[in-house]
């Protein structure tokens, strides 16, 4: 479909933005003259003068959040086009100069006496930075000389090449080879492999699957000498920053509590007799002698998708999630008559979903909707997302606004359940109420289980260099086999191939990132049964925690919404949760 046949209601206004190319273009040319924080090097030792700055900031990063925003969106709708995506390349040369403008900020701030900073957090003038300066007194501790900064700055380049080169390697030399998929002989990318691995036909799984890890092992000893390096690297500024582990390093950074950690491992560990239990159904279920990993993705439950247009599928989501109340349903529906949203699958269009924001200006979210049950989450998901966007820019300033990456994954989970159960409790037929336990329980655990795995194994190779252990293949291979056989089970074949799955991971690469993940599913299981429980109480906790942005640490906003991860009760509830959804399904399949 071409871009100019969807109906304007299915396009996303950008306009809200720039009202034109060339209004954006007059803002570019002005934000690159005006770049200049320079008049505050030196000087934010004078309150007035540090004021001043964060004041300045917080204005060019909104103009500058408004350029890289329209760009992207723009780009996005036809990434053919060559104006937009030179729109889109300048934006990210503009952020990179920016950086470099505010290198000086963060030395700065640290190498000033700690009752000073400690006089900012209860100056009033400063209530939109406080949180900003409570971490920058956390960090003091692991703060480095001037001139050994400057080499670090010096180094960076270096330091993010390991992910360049995996980069490179993952998606540009791998021998991925072809492979004959629906009539025609095509290349396994990435993408083909997952829909492979999702198809009914076992043969072409376990093609497409030996092709693939074949890429990978052939050449182990390469991404084996990148992913050590990536490890030595962190070991590297763990130590030069005087943390006591890589772990710690990474943690402090986004302010979460080494228990969170801890008990997500722990908890998952506890809990894996339901997860062999699962894998043991699925080799029931589809009759198999043996099992194997390219089965663990195959469908158990099929024609159960609802096929409802977007209008009707948009309504379906606003009805699901009317335990949220009605304020939350407007806003939803304001979402879809204001045009916020792209829907329609078109020519050069991004493929995926996302949601994306900036401050002054409502949500985004890029759809390629397809009358599919999937993408009817699909919208909850990425609304979720956008409402959270919405909640924090209301209630936050622009220093506070934007939440982190430990939280991210949370409001659109919470959506995502939410609908489930409204799904399986509106569901008439059978097959689908399977559909929706099963979808249920693998998205548990490819979320939760899987990325708790990948955290134990990264945790467990930077330990293993720390002690000053070498990291090679077989070594890494052996740590990745035996924490997969303990996640899976006995009733799946642990091959050669998958022992070498670490090796195609490229989370990897951003150390002690997974994790996130599955505390996000287990803060949004939470959330999503306490308000079905509790009622308004739970929602009005709920709003707290959208509306939080970074107000404060992420682990504190969530105990806002009634989830403390440092203890050990959310992650037994998310535990049960599986383990009762499982026994349901088991009830329905007749197992």
């Amino acid at each position: 479909m071409k871009r100019q046949d969807v109906k304007l209601q299915y396009k996303w206004k950008t306009e809200d933005i720039f009202s034109s190319d060339e209004e954006w273009e007059k803002c570019y040319e002005q934000a690159e003259k005006t770049l200049d924080f320079s008049a505050y090097a030196g000087k934010l030792g004078d309150s007035d003068v540090l004021l001043s700055f964060f004041k300045h900031d917080d204005e060019y990063s909104i103009v500058l959040g408004k350029l890289a925003t329209y760009a992207h969106l723009k780009h996005d709708e036809d990434t053919s086009v060559s104006k937009y995506a030179s729109y889109y390349a300048k934006t990210g040369s503009l952020f990179a100069k920016y950086s470099t403008a505010l290198a000086f900020f963060e030395p700065e701030m640290a190498k000033l006496e700690e009752n000073y900073l400690k006089s900012l957090i209860s100056d009033k003038r400063f209530a939109d930075y406080d949180y900003i300066i409570k971490k920058i007194i956390k960090r003091k501790p692991h703060t480095i000389s001037e001139q050994e900064e400057r080499l670090m700055g010096m180094a960076g380049e270096i330091f993010d090449n390991f992910n360049d080169t995996f980069g490179m390697i993952d998606n540009i030399d791998l021998p991925l080879p072809e492979i004959e998929w629906e009539g025609k002989n095509i290349r396994l990318t990435h993408g083909v492999y997952g829909i492979i691995m999702h198809s009914e036909n076992r043969e072409k799984r376990r093609e497409a699957y030996e092709k693939y890890y074949g890429a990978y092992t052939s050449l182990i000893n390469t991404i084996t000498s990148v992913y050590s390096g990536n490890v030595k690297k962190d070991v590297y500024l763990s130590k030069v920053y005087k943390y006591g582990s890589c772990l710690e390093r990474a943690l402090l950074e986004e302010d979460v509590d080494r228990s969170v950690y801890d008990n997500l491992l722990n908890t998952v560990d506890k809990n894996l007799p339901s997860m062999h239990r699962y894998i043991a159904d699925r080799k029931k279920i589809l009759g198999y002698d043996k099992l194997y990993f390219y089965d663990v993705n195959a469908p158990l439950v099929g024609g159960a998708d609802l096929k409802l247009t977007y209008d009707e599928a948009y309504a379906y989501v606003i009805k699901g999630l009317a335990p949220l109340g009605k304020e939350y349903q407007s806003l939803l529906k304001r979402g879809y008559d204001e045009r916020w949203i792209d829907v329609e699958e078109t020519d050069g269009k991004r493929n995926g979903a996302y949601s994306t924001f900036c401050t002054g200006v409502h949500p985004y979210v890029l759809l390629n909707y397809q009358p599919t049950t999937f993408d009817v989450f699909t919208i909850a998901h990425e609304m979720g997302h956008s409402l959270h966007s919405y909640f924090s820019s209301v209630n936050q300033p622009n220093a506070k606004t934007f939440y982190t990456i430990f939280v991210a994954e949370v409001a659109s989970t919470v959506n995502e359940v939410l609908l489930l159960k409204y799904m399986l409790n509106d569901a008439k037929d059978e097959n689908l109420k399977k559909y929706l336990l099963n979808y249920y329980l693998d998205t548990i655990r490819a979320t939760l289980h899987r990325q708790a795995m990948f955290a134990e194994f990264e945790y467990g190779a930077h330990t293993m260099s720390e002690r000053g252990e070498p990291l090679t293949k077989d070594n890494l291979c052996k740590l990745y086999s035996e924490i997969g056989k303990k996640y899976y089970g006995e009733d799946i074949e642990h091959d050669y191939n998958i022992s070498c799955e670490w090796a195609r991971i490229p989370h990897f690469y951003r150390a002690f990132y997974v994790y996130k993940y599955a505390t996000g599913i287990i803060s949004a299981i939470n959330i999503a049964n306490r308000i079905l429980t509790e009622g308004d109480v739970a929602v009005k906790d709920y709003f707290k925690f959208l509306s939080g942005g970074s107000s404060t640490d992420p682990v504190s906003l969530l105990k806002l919404a009634g989830v403390d991860l440092t203890t050990q009760q959310p992650f037994d509830f998310a535990m049960r949760e599986f383990d009762n959804t499982l026994t349901a399904f088991e009830k329905l399949m007749g197992i």
